[in-house]
């Protein structure tokens, strides 16, 4: 299975929302607990500095997608901060790890010095392991950071990469 990232368009947005709301929905990764629709969708992922989604090569499918952006503004403004969403049945062939390969890469092209991870739950252990594998360093542990679908509270771990 080829993938390829590219940025989205707005033929993407279906196919995005999906695999967004998919991740929103299980309550055990994103922070975010509002579902997007077309609007609202269209308007958070143009908001970012860049949108790519992975694309099965093969069928054009969307498989996965991530979102990029300043982790905060003027004299932190060079710290982006990211958040991937891989499609439920696609997870495990590590389109994660091109997702975040890829956007690694776009950082630094935008001109970010560090990609700063603020909310890993400490149970999502695939992306802490992904994380560690591509050089990512933790920062510690906040305890109960974290308030899961189910009300109970989980650490995170948040991580940083130098650019």
């Amino acid at each position: 299975m080829g993938i390829a990232v590219r940025e989205f368009t707005k033929e993407d947005i279906p196919a995005m929302l999906g695999i967004w709301n998919e991740v929103v929905e299980e309550g055990v990764a994103f922070p975010q607990m509002e579902l997007l629709d077309e609007r609202t969708g269209m308007e958070f992922f143009e908001a970012q500095s860049f949108t790519g989604i992975a694309v099965e090569e093969e069928t054009d499918s969307v498989v996965g997608l991530y979102i990029l952006h300043p982790n905060n503004i003027g004299r932190c403004g060079h710290i982006s901060n990211a958040s991937y969403a891989v499609k439920g049945g696609q997870r495990g062939k590590k389109i994660g790890e091109i997702l975040v390969s890829h956007c690694i890469g776009k950082a630094r092209e935008i001109g970010f010095r560090i990609l700063q991870f603020n909310a890993v739950v400490i149970t999502n252990t695939r992306a802490i392991h992904l994380y560690e594998k591509l050089g990512f360093v933790k920062l510690g542990v906040i305890p109960e950071g974290f308030l899961m679908k189910d009300g109970s509270y989980q650490d995170i771990v948040p991580h940083y990469y130098r650019l």
